[in-house]
């Protein structure tokens, strides 16, 4: 039974509104909702227009965003009174269908702990400063591990020599990233600087994060995510006494490599953050190395070989970015009968 209280489409603006925050690549939010009044469902696009052709040519990480973006909405949907059910790729012959959520009544299939993460959605932020010298503790990634896997993923912090990997694999994507690709996407990949555009509905962040969420910068100019990252594992790993905190760095991975995949490690990367949030931590992503075919595949574990990795996610304990601006509502949703 639907709810025969779900007349006012401004429920479903703020339904989206609340999808509309997750994370993406360069916050291209690469995403579209259509909400049917006819059967109270909202159906989520995956708009190619706003993939990065060059450093995401499978498009797999716009499906990553596009699975974060469906993990707010069910959230967003539990926290409302809804019941969502959710069905991934309802259209084998359109690819731009990722996902349709139809809202039903409650009825006994509520998920409270889904629901209670509705104001993490608000808080989360990126945050690109310093580590802290503060372990997670092992009951929390017990937990963080817990959730990933019930998004259909898996996730594993790493540590010693294959942290040493990650991130050389991060700094050698980086600095290809100066020589290869489209000087536009490199400048983004590079910095993360804002881009300004416009829309019928005014002026707004179309893509990037802005230079304040990224947090002081290196002495030598370099970004905080990559410059602090080599920095403090070189020192770490060698046991010099001027050493910072190596970073949690975290790989969320999937046992295979479809576009099912990629929602289903979007939804887990974005519960994952969330409940982060709400257990104080501040995160970021690395995701440099992911953006290069051949760098992919080394970034797996190749002792016990975990699949394809889909993220990678650095967490730590310190002060959060300035959120980014999500598109208008307007922009992103279209309601029909």
């Amino acid at each position: 039974m639907h709810p025969t209280s779900f007349t006012d489409d401004e429920v479903v603006e703020s339904l989206v509104r609340d999808a509309s925050t997750a994370p993406s690549m360069h916050n291209a939010q690469p995403w579209r909702f259509r909400y049917r009044r006819a059967d109270h469902s909202i159906t989520l696009y995956a708009h190619f227009g706003r993939g990065m052709s060059q450093s995401d040519p499978q498009m797999r990480s716009l499906h990553v965003g596009c699975g974060a973006a469906l993990f707010n909405l069910r959230v967003a949907a539990q926290h409302a009174g809804f019941r969502p059910v959710t069905r991934l790729l309802p259209d084998p012959a359109d690819p731009q269908t990722l996902a349709t959520v139809t809202l039903m009544d409650t009825g006994n299939s509520t998920d409270p702990e889904v629901a209670r993460l509705h104001s993490a959605i608000a808080e989360r932020r990126k945050s690109h400063f310093p580590y802290a010298e503060r372990p997670i503790p092992s009951p929390l990634v017990n937990l963080l591990v817990d959730q990933v896997r019930a998004e259909g993923a898996r996730l594993a912090f790493i540590s010693g020599w294959h942290l040493a990997l990650v991130l050389d694999l991060i700094e050698q994507a980086e600095l290809d990233s100066h020589r290869l690709g489209d000087p536009e996407e490199a400048r983004l990949f590079r910095t993360g600087v804002t881009l300004e555009g416009t829309s019928p509905s005014g002026p707004h962040v179309v893509e990037g994060m802005s230079e304040s969420a990224l947090g002081p910068a290196e002495r030598d100019g370099r970004s905080p995510s990559r410059g602090s990252a080599r920095g403090s594992a070189e020192a770490g790993l060698r046991g010099q006494s001027d050493a910072r905190p190596v970073p949690h760095l975290g790989l969320i991975y999937t046992e295979q490599d479809r576009p099912a995949d990629w929602l289903a490690a979007g939804q887990a990367m974005e519960r994952l953050l969330l409940v982060a949030t709400r257990e104080g931590l501040a995160s970021s992503f690395a995701t440099q190395a992911l953006e290069r075919t051949e760098l992919r595949w080394l970034l797996r574990d190749p002792v016990w070989g975990t699949g394809p990795v889909q993220t990678v996610i650095r967490l730590t304990y310190g002060p959060r970015g300035e959120p980014t601006q999500p598109r208008p509502t307007g922009d992103v949703l279209d309601i029909v009968p």
